[in-house]
């Protein structure tokens, strides 16, 4: 190990960010840029134990204390070459994923763990800096091709591997801009799209095709893509959005939140100088029922807890909101790790984010019973309750109290409750692909029940994380490489101790 000393020295300090009144005026990272001095530092804290959970923490199997060794001895480049054997895109873990290997790791029994996600962006950041981040296309080539149908993270990890293994590769995105949801879902306060797009130029040099504006399944049918590709991937998502089944959810002013994110990502990069953006369109590719959603000057409800409510909260407020509510129907979480969630788990406790610190009031334990109109049929007020939960006969119940029952004002409702599962008309039903009961694709080794078509990522195993898309992407490509040559040059994840609880 580095410094055996280390963890007693040194506090854990992440990310450093901008203030809140200069970041609230801008779309650019809150983030700010790492110090190498810190960096190295917060590597010290690493303990290189023995049996390292952070390992088994982290989806892709990071080589975590290996790299922070590294830092520590100040080979910012090989930390670089560690980091890269088992992350396609760190710049983009290193970003927005909520860190289970943090969650994990050892030193967090009993002091702050060590700072693995800012470490992590810290050193691809420092690798980019002094251009070791090159494109390696293949030396050669093989006569197969293959399709990736969609481009977010999943779909990009597996057509890198694919196309590191010598495959024709080439990746189909029904949207006009390639990156998925981390394009248009993730604000660009906390993922620039430049980030995005210096990696797809190294692919794109690497020998990677990307074909945008594409609705496979429409455009080009089941049929053809079968009979042109040798292999074809479903990296599609879970892009249903859940709805809330109450009184007035038509009404002007309801909106699903990835709809109101991806109308302002759009806003954002036409600024930046992208050319044909279709601002009328989702993230889905679908057209928009109610066009130009804006917070300006509105009483917003973001109803859920999650990230995507975070993130329509820092929206919201870059928009300039008269006043943000965001609202959850479960218990507000405690503070620190909850007993029901012990270490080496991804614990529950609550979570503040950039975001709410910027300002937002939240309400927990309230439920959404109707949305009210106005005679122009725009969303005037919410009807709210308060609800408690109770075990019986092993399933928890929702009971609500009658006498809390209220109407608050409300301009804008964002509907950030999740998704249910992937598109199942066009390509996937025209494949005839075998389902699971909550409507994803059944798999077996990422193979689907239709010969020579796989799957991975949230269509796949609903809806998940960034890290866990990366990884699945990656694993799908080599059961493709297998099943295309009889072996595979791909490197195995090793096998860990992951827990259920880290794929949430």
């Amino acid at each position: 190990m580095g410094k055996p000393s280390g963890f007693l020295e040194f506090e854990r300090q992440a990310a450093l960010k901008r203030g809140i009144e200069e970041r609230r005026k801008d779309y650019r990272e809150v983030e700010q840029k790492y110090s190498e001095k810190q960096t190295s530092e917060q590597a010290t804290r690493c303990m290189d134990c023995g049996v390292p959970f952070c390992h088994s923490g982290c989806p892709l199997g990071n080589n975590i204390p290996d790299f922070n060794d590294a830092i520590y001895e100040g080979n910012w480049k090989y930390a670089f070459e560690i980091l890269d054997s088992t992350n396609n895109f760190p710049e983009f873990t290193g970003r927005i994923c909520p860190a289970p290997c943090e969650s994990a790791c050892v030193l967090g029994i009993n002091k702050n763990p060590v700072a693995i996600e800012y470490i992590e962006k810290s050193i691809i950041e420092k690798a980019f800096e002094n251009g070791w981040v090159t494109a390696h296309p293949p030396k050669k080539r093989n006569d197969k091709k293959v399709a990736v149908i969609g481009s977010g993270p999943a779909g990009l990890a597996a057509a890198s591997q694919l196309n590191k293994a010598g495959y024709r590769v080439t990746v189909f995105e029904r949207a006009d801009q390639v990156g998925g949801l981390l394009r248009y879902g993730i604000p660009d306060f906390k993922l620039e799209k430049q980030v995005i797009d210096r990696r797809l130029k190294l692919m794109e040099e690497e020998g990677v095709i990307f074909r945008t504006g594409v609705n496979v399944g429409t455009d080009i049918s089941a049929a053809q893509l079968q009979e042109d590709y040798d292999a074809v991937l479903l990296a599609i998502g879970s892009t249903l959005p859940r709805t809330l089944e109450v009184e007035g959810k038509g009404l002007n002013g309801v909106h699903f939140a990835m709809d109101y994110l991806t109308q302002q990502n759009k806003r954002v990069a036409l600024e930046e100088g992208y050319d044909g953006l279709d601002l009328a369109r989702n993230h889905a590719g679908e057209a928009y029922e109610k066009e130009d959603i804006r917070a300006t000057g509105k009483k917003v409800f973001v109803i859920g807890g999650g990230d995507t409510g975070s993130d329509c909260v820092g929206t919201a407020n870059r928009q300039g909101a008269e006043r943000i509510t965001q609202i959850a129907y479960g218990l507000l979480p405690p503070t620190e790790r909850d007993a029901n969630t012990p270490w080496p788990m991804y614990e529950h406790k609550l979570r503040t984010s950039t975001s709410h610190e910027e300002g937002c009031e939240r309400l927990w334990s309230v439920n959404t019973k109707e949305f009210i109109g106005d005679e122009n049929g725009n969303l005037k007020a919410l009807r709210l309750v308060e609800v408690s939960w109770k075990f019986e006969n092993g399933k928890r119940l929702l009971i609500e109290n009658p006498a809390s029952e209220r109407l608050v004002e409300a301009d804008i409702a964002l509907l950030a409750i999740g998704f249910s599962s992937p598109q199942v008309g066009g390509l996937v039903e025209d494949l005839d692909l075998k389902l699971d009961a909550r409507g994803n694709i059944v798999t077996e080794d990422y193979r689907t029940s239709r010969k020579g078509v796989f799957a991975a990522g949230d269509c796949k195993r609903g809806q998940s994380l960034v890290v866990w898309a990366i990884s699945e992407g990656r694993e799908a490509a080599r059961a493709m490489d297998v099943f295309l040559s009889g072996s595979s040059v791909l490197e195995a994840k090793e096998v860990g101790m992951t827990s259920a609880a880290f794929s949430s």
